[in-house]
């Protein structure tokens, strides 16, 4: 027979051994778990994959409320007769995003074309969400800045 190691008790008795190799089972099996979950790279690189598309979105969300902001300012310092060609120009810039969607219509593979609608929708039906959330951020910032 061979000796036990020595940081494992031995079992007094055939059910207190029982247990240990119950109790064996249970760790070997929640580690195979454990390293299978680790070695599935198709879930990881589709959890990741979902990340970068939420990240992707909130980030056009930003910089998209960004530009209308910045072109609101512009557009009120205006004299009226610019104000005209400025919406000229705005009317020429919807095009051309326009243009640019259909592009990407075009071009984007089918589930990246998918999830991105998921998020535009998403966008779309949680706008007083995110207006409230951009707006709580930037109340932080400020009285981070001052404090």
């Amino acid at each position: 027979m061979t000796q036990p190691p020595h940081d494992e008790p031995t079992a007094a008795g055939p059910e207190e051994l029982r247990e240990q190799v119950e109790q064996t089972r249970h760790e070997l099996g929640a580690t195979v778990q454990a390293l299978a979950e680790k070695t599935d790279v198709r879930a990881r690189a589709q959890e990741k994959a979902a990340e970068v598309r939420e990240q992707a979105a909130t980030k056009a969300a930003q910089l998209k409320d960004k530009a209308a902001g910045i072109a609101q300012q512009a557009q009120d310092k205006l004299p009226d007769p610019f104000k005209d060609k400025a919406s000229q120009v705005a009317g020429q810039t919807r095009a051309k995003a326009a243009q640019a969607g259909r592009l990407w219509q075009d071009k984007a593979p089918e589930p990246v074309r998918q999830s991105t609608a998921r998020s535009a929708r998403w966008a779309r039906d949680n706008r007083t969400l995110l207006i409230a959330g951009g707006t709580a951020v930037l109340l932080w910032l400020a009285c981070r800045r001052k404090g």
